[in-house]
C-alpha cells in the first residue's frame, strides 16, 4: 500500500512539474512590436499584461487609453495594465503550441481565439484567429531588472542569437 501511494505521489508531482515548467518556460516579459507584455499566472491561466507601451518620447503611454473597446464604460481605461490573454490551460502540445484561449486586440477593441508557439528561436508566435485565419506578433524574450530608483531596464534574452 505505501509503495502504491508513493507511486501515486510520485506520477501526481511529475505531471504537475510538467504543466509547471511549459507554463514558466513562457513566464516572464516580452517585447511585441509596439508594447512589452508581462506574461504570468493568473488564477491557473497564462495571461499577459500591457507593462509599457512604446510609443514617441513626448507621449505619456499612461495616457493612452482603450478607446476602441466594445464596452464604452472601458473606454476610458488606460492600455497599461490590462490583460489581452485568458482561457489559456495547461500545456504545450507536441508541436509547441498552446490552443484554447481568447486575444484582446486593443486596436480594434475586439477578442479573437488565439494560439501560441514556442518558436525554436526562443521567441514566442501570438496569433488572433478568425475561423481558420490566423494571424499575429512574434514577441521576444526579455530580461527586465529593477534599477535602484525604481525604474526598469529591459535586454533581450536571445540577442546574442540574431533575434
Amino acid at each position: 500500500m505505501k509503495k502504491l501511494i508513493l507511486s501515486i505521489f510520485l506520477a501526481s508531482t511529475f505531471i504537475i512539474q510538467q504543466v509547471q515548467t511549459a507554463e514558466e518556460s513562457i513566464l516572464g516579459y516580452w517585447l511585441a512590436p509596439q508594447s512589452i507584455f508581462e506574461i504570468k499566472n493568473c488564477d491557473g491561466a497564462l495571461c499577459a499584461e500591457i507593462v509599457q507601451l512604446l510609443v514617441e518620447e513626448s507621449v505619456d503611454p499612461k495616457s493612452i487609453l482603450d478607446s476602441k473597446n466594445m464596452d464604452p464604460e472601458l473606454q476610458s481605461r488606460p492600455l497599461i495594465g490590462i490583460n489581452i490573454l485568458e482561457g489559456f490551460y495547461g500545456e504545450f502540445n507536441s508541436k509547441n503550441t498552446l490552443k484554447g484561449g481568447r486575444i484582446y486586440n486593443p486596436r480594434d477593441g475586439k477578442s479573437y481565439k488565439s494560439k501560441l508557439h514556442r518558436l525554436d528561436n526562443g521567441n514566442l508566435r501570438v496569433e488572433g484567429c478568425i475561423l481558420f485565419i490566423c494571424d499575429g506578433d512574434e514577441w521576444r524574450p526579455l530580461t527586465v531588472t529593477i534599477n535602484p530608483d525604481g525604474s526598469h531596464t529591459g535586454v533581450l534574452k536571445n540577442i546574442l542569437e540574431g533575434n
